[in-house]
């Protein structure tokens, strides 16, 4: 952005007409958000549900339970707010389970990009939605099939192959 401005591609003004305050707000108070899950313990309680309710199906369940959620999450707020707010129980599943923290990272981050269901999860989808003309319904009805592709991709990748 600075190279941006001072190459004159941009003016001062257009750089920071660019900044939606809205989404800065969001993710800040999502940041915060997800610090008080942590500091309440809210984020442990959530992720002992989340491994009470995945624990049949082992290490990988655990590992799905946390996309799937992050996937559920991300369709209703942003993608960067469902990352934030997930990334605190996705940790000590990862740890409960005996796996890399780093790999149910990433699962994470994929998965909170990962939202075709609804025109509100991602700003691309709110766009296309209201200058393409697509109903509401279009979104599941497309999306669903992509975002089973998705979860079974991240689940696989992340789970036997261990990033």
């Amino acid at each position: 952005a600075v190279a941006l401005v001072a190459t004159g591609v941009l003016t001062l003004r257009e750089a920071r007409d660019a900044v939606d305050l809205n989404v800065i707000l969001l993710i800040g108070a999502a940041f915060g958000l997800g610090a008080a899950m942590e500091q309440t313990g809210l984020a442990a309680h959530a992720a002992n549900l989340l491994l009470s309710a995945f624990s049949f199906l082992g290490a990988a369940g655990a590992l799905l339970g946390v996309v799937v959620t992050t996937i559920v999450l991300t369709e209703m707020v942003t993608n960067n707010a469902a990352a934030v707010l997930m990334l605190p129980i996705a940790l000590p599943v990862a740890q409960a389970v005996g796996a890399d923290p780093r790999a149910y990272a990433i699962a994470v981050a994929v998965a909170a990009s990962a939202s075709f269901l609804t025109p509100i999860g991602y700003q691309t989808n709110t766009i296309v939605y209201g200058l393409g003309g697509y109903r509401f319904s279009d979104y599941p009805r497309l999306g669903l099939p992509l975002t089973a592709l998705v979860v079974a991709a991240i689940v696989g990748i992340v789970h036997y192959i261990g990033l």
